[in-house]
């Protein structure tokens, strides 16, 4: 047989896959290099744990100034205090052409609008499907990932230093919270973290966080509660 003829399949080198990660947002409300520079270290002071190659999404929606902004100063300066940005969301013209010469891809702020369907008669609604809730009842180690999609994460054991715990719902966890708890991460700010002593690295509602120096409060190694009061995460004891 001529091989000429034969076609060689190759097996690929690579598959594309959707996935659902954790990215945290810094919101740029004004760029002035000394003045970030200055805050920056400040927060990375409080918790230097949680930036360590930590991709972020540059976010100019609140930005007060719309002219130029230099990103490739801005993308430096947070590299070497352990962020990494990875792309901006909202901007002016003039600082979405700055960021794509800083090679960072521009997000929508919002999906766009399907097209309006056509009409036709009602029919029943399907039934919702159950809420899937995670129970954890082993420690959680440090290095550690995990992540409750679609419901709440429940944990009967204790989440160690560098842990990471996730949920689009509500955590509990019946036990002390030593590393980071994020709920509501696909965007339910009307989650809540729940935890037996609170000795945490971070939490956050809703992509709105705070990290330890200012979690060590009167709450501190306390049964508490985390919510979302308007833009301020609340954290209260009780028994």
């Amino acid at each position: 047989m001529n091989t000429s003829d034969t076609e060689i399949e190759l097996e690929p080198c690579f598959k594309l896959k959707g996935s659902r990660v954790t990215i945290t947002i810094l919101e740029l409300y004004e760029y002035e290099y000394a003045t970030f520079n200055d805050q920056l270290a400040e927060t990375v002071r409080s918790a230097p744990d949680f930036f360590q190659q930590t991709p972020v999404i540059l976010s100019l929606e609140r930005c007060k100034d719309t002219g130029f902004i230099d990103f490739i100063e801005l993308g430096e300066l947070c590299r070497e205090y352990g962020l990494v940005p990875v792309a901006i969301r909202g901007g002016s013209e003039e600082q979405l052409l700055s960021a794509n010469v800083a090679g960072l891809p521009h997000l929508p702020v919002g999906a766009a609008k399907p097209p309006e369907a056509p009409k036709k008669q009602p029919e029943p609604a399907p039934e919702a499907p159950p809420i899937q809730n995670t129970v954890i009842t082993t420690p959680v180690r440090s290095g550690q990932q995990v992540y409750a999609k679609g419901g709440d994460l429940i944990i009967i054991a204790p989440v160690s230093p560098g842990a990471e715990v996730l949920a689009d719902g509500n955590i509990h966890i019946y036990g002390p919270l030593r590393g980071r708890a994020l709920a509501g991460v696909s965007g339910n700010k009307n989650a809540r973290i729940f935890c037996y002593s609170l000795e945490a690295e971070l939490l956050s509602i809703g992509g709105i966080f705070t990290v330890d120096e200012d979690l060590k409060t009167s709450n501190w190694k306390k049964n508490i509660q985390a919510y979302l009061d308007g833009d301020k995460l609340v954290i209260s004891a009780f028994s």
